[in-house]
Order: C-alpha cells, then sequence, then structure tokens
C-alpha cells in the first residue's frame, strides 16, 4: 500500500515512461465513443508536464495478439490526447523499434509522445525481459498509472520496474486510498453489493469480504446459485450446479462472522434471453420452470434499497440484472440511484458496475469510480497486484 508516487521523487527534466491505460472503446471507423480512461490520466501527464519532463507514454489497446493490427493502433488516442491537452502528442510508428527510439531520443522538455500499442508485441504479455529492458532503456523513470491492468505481470506494468526506478501516477494512488481503506479502516456499517453472474468467478472476493463486511448482499446471475442451494428451482436460470455446496459454506460461514447475506426475494423472470421477451415478477419460491431470471423484482429493490441506505462504507461490484437490456436494468440502475444519494463513502469497482453507473448519469456522484474491473476484483479479493508490487516503497 504505501508506494512511491510521483511526488515523491525529483522528475525535474527527467524522461518518464509513463505506462497509462488507454484501453478505450472505439467505433469501426475507430472513433473513441468514451474517453473516461484517457481523461484520468491527464492529473498524471499534466503534472510531468508542470515538471518538464520529456514524456513517453504507453499503452495496451484490445487483444491484438501479438502482431500489429491496424483496427487496434493507438493513432486515435494520441488524437484525443492532444485535444485534451492543448498541445501535439508525437505519435511513434513502434514500441522499441527504431521510429521508437529516435523519437525518444530528440524529446525536448515538456514534450510528450506516445508508443504505439504495446501488445503488438507478444513479448509484452509473456514479460519478456529482453523486450522490457529496451523498452526501458527509452528513459530514466518508470510511472506506472495504469490501474486497470495492475494485477497483469506484463512488461509495460511491471518487467520495466527492474531496470528503472518505479513509482505511481495519481489514478493508481487514489485507487489505492479509497480501495485500500474501504478494505482496511471503513466507517461502519461497511456493506459489499455483489452481482455479475457466476459465483465463481466471485468466490475468493466473497470469502475476503465475509472477513470485513458488516453486511453482504448479492444478486444478479450468481444469486440463483444461492437460491437453488437454499432449496428452490431456478428455472432456466444461470446456476453453477457444481458450486451449489459452496454456497451453502458461504451461508453458514456468514452466519458464524455475524454477517448479514441478503438475497432476492423477488425475481423478474423471462421467457427467453432477449431485449424485448415476455416477462414477470415471482417469489424466489415459485420460480416457472422453462423462465429464466434476468433482474431482481420490486421487493427485493425495496429491500436493498433499505439496507444500504444505512451503510457508511458501500462497495459495488457487478450487476444485478442483465443491464445491458433497458427493460432488465432497473434493478441495477435502482442501485445506482440509491448510492448516488445516500450519506456514505461509496466505491464503484469498475467494470460493468462502473457503465451502468454511468449509463444512469450518476458517476459524478459516487465517491470513486475504479478504472479496473479485474484488477479492484483482484484487490478486494486481498491478492497482490503485480503492477502495484514492482514500485518502490516509502
Amino acid at each position: 500500500m504505501n508506494k512511491k508516487t510521483i511526488k515523491d521523487i525529483d522528475l525535474q527534466g527527467k524522461k518518464v515512461l509513463a505506462r497509462c491505460d488507454f484501453n478505450v472503446p472505439m467505433d469501426e471507423n475507430q472513433n473513441i465513443t468514451d474517453n473516461t480512461r484517457i481523461v484520468a490520466a491527464l492529473p498524471t501527464i499534466k503534472y510531468l508536464l508542470e515538471q518538464n519532463c520529456k514524456i513517453i507514454l504507453c499503452s495496451h489497446l484490445g487483444r491484438p495478439k501479438g502482431e500489429f493490427k491496424p483496427e487496434f493502433s493507438l493513432k486515435p488516442v494520441a488524437k484525443e490526447l492532444s485535444r485534451l491537452l492543448g498541445k501535439e502528442v508525437i505519435m511513434a510508428k513502434d514500441v522499441i523499434g527504431e521510429d521508437a527510439k529516435s523519437k525518444a531520443k530528440d524529446l525536448k522538455p515538456g514534450e510528450i509522445m506516445l508508443l504505439e500499442n504495446v501488445r503488438f508485441h507478444r513479448e509484452e504479455t509473456d514479460n519478456e525481459p529482453v523486450f522490457a529492458k529496451n523498452l526501458a532503456s527509452l528513459a530514466e523513470v518508470f510511472v506506472n498509472d495504469a490501474f486497470g491492468t495492475a494485477h497483469r505481470a506484463h512488461a509495460s506494468t511491471a518487467g520495466v520496474a527492474d531496470y528503472l526506478p518505479a513509482v505511481s501516477g495519481f489514478l493508481i494512488e487514489k485507487e489505492l486510498k479509497f480501495l485500500g481503506e474501504a478494505l482496511n479502516k471503513p466507517v461502519r456499517p461497511f456493506i459489499a453489493i455483489l452481482g455479475g453472474s457466476k459465483v465463481s468467478d466471485k468466490i475468493g472476493v466473497i470469502e475476503s469480504l465475509i472477513e470485513k463486511v458488516d453486511i453482504l448482499i448479492i444478486g444478479g446471475g450468481m444469486s440463483y446459485t444461492f437460491i437453488k442451494a437454499m432449496g428452490y428451482d431456478v428455472g432456466r436460470s444461470i446456476c453453477e450446479n457444481d458450486k451449489l455446496d459452496l454456497a451453502r459454506e458461504i451461508m453458514e460461514k456468514a452466519k458464524a462472522k455475524n454477517v448479514e447475506l441478503v438475497l432476492p426475494e423477488d425475481i423478474v423472470v423471462a421467457k427467453e434471453f432477449s431485449k424485448d421477451s415476455e416477462s414477470k415478477t415471482v417469489p424466489i419460491t415459485s420460480f416457472p420452470a422453462d423462465w429464466e431470471g434476468v433482474d431482481i423484482g420490486e421487493k427485493t429493490r425495496e429491500k436493498y434499497a433499505k439496507i444500504i441506505r444505512t451503510g457508511k462504507t458501500i462497495v459495488w461490484n457487478g450487476p444485478v440484472g442483465v443491464f445491458e437490456f433497458d427493460k432488465f436494468a432497473k434493478g441495477t440502475n435502482y442501485i445506482a440511484k440509491i448510492l448516488s444519494e445516500v450519506d456514505a463513502t461509496t466505491i464503484i469497482g469498475g467494470g460493468d458496475s462502473a457503465s451502468a453507473v454511468e449509463k444512469a448519469g450518476l458517476a459524478d456522484k459516487m465517491t470513486h469510480i475504479s478504472t479496473g474491473g479485474g484488477a479492484s476484483l483482484e484487490f478486494l479479493e486481498g491478492k497482490k497486484l503485480p503492477g502495484i508490487e514492482c514500485l518502490e516503497g516509502k
């Protein structure tokens, strides 16, 4: 937790390699459809400019699997960064090739360049030492500000730290502050809301949070495994039959720890998985055989809202219904709305929950929205993140 940031070292005039998370969504014409991640990197970039640094930015985009694919080029990111900063961001044609090397060499204080997509090289995801060393040779200091990939031990997130002094940018500092304080010094009652489709994806998180929270609210696809473990039928709902014993163990463990584990009372069920399917609300005790659960029902929404309003620290990870379909996003949107109104520290754990909050237009009402879905999950699970571990301690 106690890692050095860009404020803890002298960066005046230094050549800095900054790993950002510019993995942004684009349409088929390579227009950026959501620049949130680029905007999130600006405070760190602006601070480096104030220190008169020569700035080399790098990032991945998508999964080009180690080969050059024009649709995964970072050129649109360079263009958007230039617009946001009001100054030209020089685009390199490669990552560690001749173009990147000569442009890095000629960089003047206060200038910014962006390397091409690091994942055009398979050595990036393999964390291959020679590649990491070549990347590190472009600069004098490494700044990691890509929390979204901090759980990956890749060359540009962890490997380069073997060859350069390594510190965090402001975004990672902020993530560690909010997520760390929630886990280690929460103002109570501490409530966690977990959704998403599978229990298996969240076992570690559930087990870690049961040790820390006062109340654990469960919704979404994973709730059907718990409902079935209680002895009820769940029709054609997503359900991990091989995890029923585990669900029972979790319920027992919560009881033993005096943690209130809250499950849905009623469910919106649909005849088929489509955006305009016929649907109805049923109690969990009478699921129709050939229907599937797609959202929490009204009684459950009210029950969850009442509990959420009592919280002082609230972490939310995962939607409680099929929020991609407007018709079945009511439960997820309702939780977002209640979280936007409570007098509490509200932390949204990236991924789909962050998308839901953005979509509902409530992002600015939350205390903190994590930029990394997978990374925030692993952090909440208590795992060590390679992109954080490699940074220098204070």
